[in-house]
């Protein structure tokens, strides 16, 4: 099979979907891998070593779409590239085609077989391809609030941790999941005062346990989130329904209770956002805005600020379903493993991720009976 990787175009995305291991495995398992100039450069990965590697360098993204089977990316593909895909080629990225409808019919209309990392699940309900991101974004999350609260940037001037004498500052995170978690763990390793809610009690009991009770843990409804906000001096959207549109979970009238100068930083914002406030995606050239006197963040890619890091920590995770995809092909490859079947999101014109459908009021096929007839011919 030929596998091509692009150089990513997202605003100041430098992440790269494969390493010179990947492509050294690749490789040694018979497939041609062409990646672009320049796409790792970012990641601190030079043409050279792809090379050394086995890879072949082109000059443009266009080239690597035209001649690869199976398109391998970061970020969802962006307009400028919709008119680069093959008819009924595979593409393997990060799709969130939940709030994305001109992807999404992109991608129908080409016959792309879609499979995205944020929806392949394995059987214990685990997103493996979405947690390293998750925990990069939720350790993030608090590292860049804190930032945003020093004065100069326009926040309240507030030190996370204190000092002694003065009280540190307060933490509140919604969703106790991957990105919560480790929300929850930078906070609390800066010294501040941190409370977690969720609408899961045994997730709230699990991180009551290995917390040791150096955070609060609150049950999520509307009532306990109003009143736990007034409170807040950093505020962190971490909600997530895999494959759909993140619920909102803070009204615009709860941010209107904020602390003038205190900050939000929506991670879900990738799938539209928890926060009703945080109303468009950022960049990281322009990353906040201010509503109601609170500091947004809303970048939809923040990984990508640490690409180096990043793009290890997802390649060591997206590999073996890569080369799964590239040994079987991706009709035996899904068919054979049902988490990364869980992750394919159109097939054939089809929407095969029910979320997805119903978040944009589209048509589900069950991607099982699209396979059937591949399954019956093989």
């Amino acid at each position: 099979m030929i596998i091509g990787v692009p150089k990513e175009i997202k605003n100041n995305e430098n992440r790269v979907a494969v390493t010179p291991a990947g492509v050294y495995a690749l490789v040694k398992a018979g497939h041609k891998v062409l990646v672009e100039k320049t796409a790792g450069l970012g990641s601190g990965i030079t043409d050279e070593e792809y090379r050394s590697a086995g890879a072949a360098m082109l000059e443009k993204s266009s080239e690597v779409f035209r001649e690869a089977d199976l398109i391998v990316k970061v970020k969802e593909p962006l307009e400028s590239e919709y008119e680069l895909f093959k008819d009924g080629q595979a593409l393997f990225t990060y799709l969130h085609l939940a709030p994305n409808r001109p992807l999404t019919e992109a991608l129908l209309r080409k016959e792309i077989t879609g499979i995205a990392y944020e929806t392949v699940q394995t059987a214990d309900g685990a997103l493996p391809l979405l947690v390293p991101m998750s925990e990069v974004a939720g350790r993030m999350a608090v590292q860049i609030g804190a930032n945003l609260l020093q004065k100069y940037n326009g926040g309240c001037g507030v030190l996370l941790g204190g000092v002694p004498g003065v009280p540190p500052a307060d933490v509140v995170i919604v969703g106790g999941g991957i990105v919560g978690t480790n929300a929850a763990k930078m906070a609390v390793g800066m010294g501040a005062r941190v409370t977690v809610l969720d609408i899961n009690a045994s997730r709230l009991a699990y991180l009551d346990d290995i917390f040791s009770g150096r955070i609060a843990t609150l049950y999520y409804n509307e009532f306990n989130m109003m009143t736990i906000i007034r409170q807040a001096d950093l505020l962190v959207g971490a909600v997530l329904v895999a494959g759909a549109k993140a619920p909102k979970v803070v009204s615009e009238a709860m941010v209107r209770t904020m602390k003038p100068g205190s900050v939000i930083v929506d991670v879900a914002i990738d799938q539209g956002g928890s926060i009703e406030t945080v109303d468009r995606v950022t960049t990281h050239d322009h990353p906040c805005f201010e509503r109601h006197g609170v500091i947004h963040y809303s970048v939809a890619n923040m990984p990508g600020a640490v690409p180096r890091t990043s793009t290890y920590a997802l390649t060591g995770a997206t590999l073996p379903y890569l080369l799964q995809l590239a040994n079987l092909g991706p009709e035996r490859a899904l068919l054979e493993d049902h988490s990364l079947l869980s992750g394919l999101n159109t097939y054939r014109a089809n929407l095969t991720c029910a979320p997805v459908a119903e978040a944009l009021g589209k048509e589900y096929v069950s991607p099982e009976r699209l396979l059937v007839s591949f399954k019956q011919a093989s």
